[in-house]
């Protein structure tokens, strides 16, 4: 199952469309949720039962709107719609501890101006306990590419897992990309040239193993001199979606994303994928 967390927003719409495309795909059904205070749930109870109804008809447009979205861009997949009680972060986030994805809207209609991702979609982009993808700006023509962000770490190598899957199901190019600077208290500086042949193997090394499990992916893999955002950025421009892991190395422990990831919720240039190092 994919869930999707719409709010009435473009984006919101947006990622109903991105989402029934992904369940057509994988050949799952797609739950497009909704979250309302808890108290809007109540048929009888509460202190506003007539603002209670007229939120409630409010919400099953939410998601009427969703659940045409999603059938339009793929009539053939399997939608039901669910209202959730509570906040939309911690309602997504346990709606889809079972979900193989859960998707949602960069941005949704409480986005405050200037903010290049709304607070659910942060929120569960940290919380969730599978993967999440948000999505934005999806391109008007798709080019058929995938790209991903890879470091050699256990988030890095689910990323490079889900993005081979990913252009599989596609049928699209895999760009594997590896930005190659040392990092230290001020920011980034160039990294030592001469070990570029050593990261050369590294990363063919990666790869190795994924492109005999998956030998119809084409791939072209690149090590890039330069700070992992900006790398990422300009790689994705355009791309049908970016994957990165939600923690790289030289991560601290406890944080519940890694300073890359963190910065590609705001940054990303298309819709972006974020893979937990492991799946509850």
């Amino acid at each position: 199952m994919i869930i999707v967390g719409v709010d009435g927003s473009r984006t919101g719409l947006d990622a109903a469309g991105w989402a029934a495309t992904e369940a057509a795909l994988r050949h799952v059904p797609l739950t497009v949720a909704h979250a309302v205070p808890k108290w809007v749930c109540e048929e009888t109870g509460g202190h506003y039962p007539e603002i209670g109804r007229w939120m409630r008809g409010g919400a099953q447009s939410v998601l009427v709107s969703a659940r045409d979205r999603a059938l339009r861009e793929r009539p053939g997949v399997v939608v039901e719609t669910v209202l959730l009680p509570g906040d939309p972060r911690s309602a997504l986030v346990k709606a889809s501890e079972n979900a193989e994805l859960l998707v949602v809207g960069s941005r949704g209609v409480g986005g405050v101006r200037g903010l290049l991702v709304g607070s659910v979609a942060y929120g569960v982009a940290a919380h969730a306990l599978t993967d999440v993808v948000l999505v934005r700006a999806r391109p008007s023509t798709p080019r058929g590419e995938i790209v991903v962000g890879v470091d050699g770490s256990p988030g890095g190598v689910r990323a490079l897992d889900f993005a081979f899957a990913e252009a599989e199901l596609r049928s699209a190019n895999l760009h594997v990309v590896h930005a190659w600077a040392w990092p230290h208290p001020s920011g980034f500086e160039p990294a030592d040239r001469g070990r570029a042949g050593d990261r050369s193997r590294e990363l063919d090394e990666l790869l190795a193993g994924h492109r005999e499990r998956r030998p119809g992916v084409e791939v072209v893999a690149e090590i890039v001199h330069g700070h992992p955002i900006e790398v990422l950025r300009e790689a994705a421009a355009g791309a049908d979606l970016l994957v990165v892991g939600t923690h790289g190395r030289s991560q601290f422990a406890g944080m519940l994303m890694g300073s890359i990831s963190q910065a590609m919720l705001h940054h990303a240039p298309c819709p972006l994928a974020v893979i937990r190092r492991s799946r509850a």
